[in-house]
């Protein structure tokens, strides 16, 4: 049994990656980046089953659900960099449905700040950690190194993990076109 339905699926964004801007730019360049995360994302994680939330390959790895919490965790982490939002802590025992909701409108968010910024805008992105009395700042370039090709990682993982534990994603999904034949 999936966990999600067909009347939630259909409001989700990423069933298909957005056109291309007529131009390239670094705002546009960065967004389109978290647009193809999103794309694999919502992919990835379509259709997943409840017996595959508990898979893992080995005892000191991650379940599908330990990486999606992950997963949702480093896209707040992008969200608010592009807002320059403190990051907090994040929701705690979402649904499954709530998680991978969240986690895509994050990224469809922070790409959407992206592409409505001024370009040069990133220039002025940081993301920042409060812990304590303590704050930690880092620039953008840390966005994209950091959080944004973390969560690409772990996409595929999950996409690994649910292949291992039998469940596939669906056939079609075309990672270049950003287009899905159903």
């Amino acid at each position: 049994m999936t966990l999600q339905s067909n009347a939630q699926e259909e409001q989700l964004p990423y069933h298909q990656i957005p056109d291309y801007p007529e131009s390239y730019s670094g705002n546009n360049v960065a967004a389109r980046v978290l647009d193809g995360l999103g794309y694999r994302y919502y992919w990835g994680t379509k259709d997943l089953r409840s017996e595959d939330m508990d898979y893992k390959p080995s005892e000191d790895s991650r379940t599908i659900r330990e990486t999606l919490d992950h997963i949702y965790g480093l896209s707040s982490v992008i969200l608010n960099g592009t807002q320059n939002k403190v990051n907090g802590s994040n929701e705690k025992n979402q649904s499954f449905d709530e998680l991978r909701k969240n986690t895509l409108q994050n990224i469809a968010l922070a790409s959407k700040q992206l592409k409505s910024d001024d370009e040069g805008a990133m220039n002025d992105y940081r993301i920042i950690f409060q812990r304590g009395e303590k704050t930690t700042e880092f620039p953008f370039w840390n966005m994209l190194n950091g959080p944004v090709a973390d969560a690409i990682y772990h996409t595929g993982q999950v996409v690994a993990y649910r292949r291992a534990s039998g469940n596939p994603i669906q056939k079609g999904v075309r990672m270049m076109t950003g287009k899905t034949a159903e």
